[in-house]
């Protein structure tokens, strides 16, 4: 009797231990990592089914309402305190539209790598942000740097922008004295942002190549990659990579914001030297 009841109690923990591994292991395939960048493509997109096997045109699931639902949900950190909710459900509702869903191009323009790098300027660590995009070169395509930021470069882009209420403005009738009056527009050099035209957008790009090549500037290391999107019409969102041991891990949305196409525009501008 008691043989038949440790026998008994084997044969349901096997089965049951069957029924677990097999529900946990395809939810655990569906919320698996997304380790590359192309990968959260496929997924954005449907391309990719639950196993991580890619998808092509002739498969019914490709581009699946019901395959992307389930993969939008799981592109997104579940930590983050910059995406409510209610944002995100109404951001998959409106790229995962039956009648017009909305898809990631990878070869598209409108999103951009962003590296934080150290470099050494006259033999001082600084931080960098080099950004970069991608272009087409013949039958491919290639990443090229952008746009750099860094915090070295603000000093020379004093008052830029800025309105001016003061005496530091050429006079509109200058061009009737050949412009003599330009003595006091070149006597402070810290002055001189309040006589540039009220649009100009500082190039930290042809700044960081002139140190560069002139060898004051040079590459010690990159630290950290995140992309930025614009690709969906009207939104913004920022994808970085999260290392964790658990599912919600890997390349993931970090932030998503509902952007006007005039302000993003505006914000692009940022991310490349081009006006």
């Amino acid at each position: 009797m008691k043989m038949k009841l440790i026998l008994f109690f084997y044969l349901i923990s096997m089965i049951s231990f069957g029924q677990v591994r097999s529900f946990t292991g395809d939810e655990s395939m569906l919320y698996a990592q997304t380790k590359q960048v192309n990968q959260f493509f496929r997924r954005f997109n449907g391309e990719e089914d639950a196993t991580g096997k890619r998808l092509y045109k002739t498969d019914p699931r490709y581009r699946g309402v019901k395959l992307r639902k389930k993969y939008l949900n799981i592109l997104f950190d579940l930590s983050s305190p910059l995406i409510p909710n209610d944002t995100k459900e109404v951001f998959i509702l409106e790229i995962n539209n039956k009648k017009h869903p909305i898809y990631l191009d990878f070869h598209a323009n409108s999103w951009f790598a962003e590296v934080s790098s150290v470099f050494t300027y006259k033999g001082q660590n600084v931080s960098m942000i080099l950004y970069f995009k991608l272009e087409q070169e013949r039958q491919g395509y290639k990443w090229v740097l952008s746009n750099v930021h860094c915090g070295l470069f603000e000093r020379y882009f004093n008052h830029v922008g800025e309105s001016n209420s003061g005496n530091h403005f050429l006079h509109p009738m200058s061009h009737e004295l050949d412009f003599m009056n330009l003595r006091k527009v070149f006597k402070d050099p810290k002055n001189i942002g309040f006589y540039l035209e009220k649009d100009y957008r500082p190039d930290q790009m042809a700044l960081f190549l002139k140190e560069f090549q002139e060898g004051n500037m040079k590459f010690v290391s990159s630290n950290h990659v995140k992309f930025h999107f614009f690709q969906i019409p009207q939104w913004y969102f920022e994808v970085t990579y999260f290392n964790r041991n658990r599912n919600n891990s890997g390349w993931l949305i970090s932030n998503l914001v509902r952007v006007k196409e005039k302000e993003k525009k505006e914000i692009i501008r940022n991310y490349t030297h081009e006006y």
